[in-house]
């Protein structure tokens, strides 16, 4: 169960993604990425391995690039932000933050570095990658204070609806 919602979380980010590029340009978000760093922190390095393996290998299949560079960055990437999920503490806003921002900047690395190695040029990488990390680290932190707030609000809203409940029948 918990893969099936790991895979519909990675496709729907994907999908916001690919609208989102749609309507607005190129963005400074990597949603896909976001989704695997978040499935990392959440469930461990194999299940951040596999997310990144079908981002990356999704990614790179509707991009139209090289198929296989954003596959390797985001699968290294999940892979080394779950090890660090599992040997850190991370449940601060700085460290998530700081968690997010890293593994941009790995995933980055990787996709230049590979770039570069098959001759694909490439822009400003140092300014695009920390514009990027920014904007996924702030975007990943808010996700995470989402899912905690997630179960209490599910609380409240059934306690809500039962008092509701109550009411209508005494």
């Amino acid at each position: 169960m918990i893969a099936l919602r790991v895979v519909a979380f990675v496709l729907g980010a994907l999908l916001l993604q690919s609208a989102l590029v749609r309507v607005v340009g190129g963005g400074v978000i990597d949603f896909g990425l976001v989704a695997v760093v978040s499935v990392a922190l959440l469930h461990g390095r194999v299940a951040g391995l596999l997310a990144g393996t079908l981002a990356g290998l999704v990614q790179d299949a509707l991009g139209g690039g090289v198929i296989g560079m954003s596959g390797l960055g985001k699968s290294v990437s999940g892979y080394l932000t779950g090890v660090v999920g599992t040997q850190f503490i991370v449940t601060q806003t700085a460290s998530r933050f700081l968690v997010f921002f890293g593994a941009t900047v790995m995933n980055g690395a990787l996709f230049v570095g590979l770039s570069v190695l098959l001759g694909l040029p490439y822009g400003r990488p140092s300014l695009d990658v920390a514009l990027r990390g920014v904007g996924n680290a702030v975007v990943g932190v808010l996700l995470f204070h989402l899912i905690e707030f997630l179960p209490g609000a599910r609380e409240w809203w059934r306690a809500v609806l039962e008092r509701r409940r109550k009411r209508r029948f005494h």
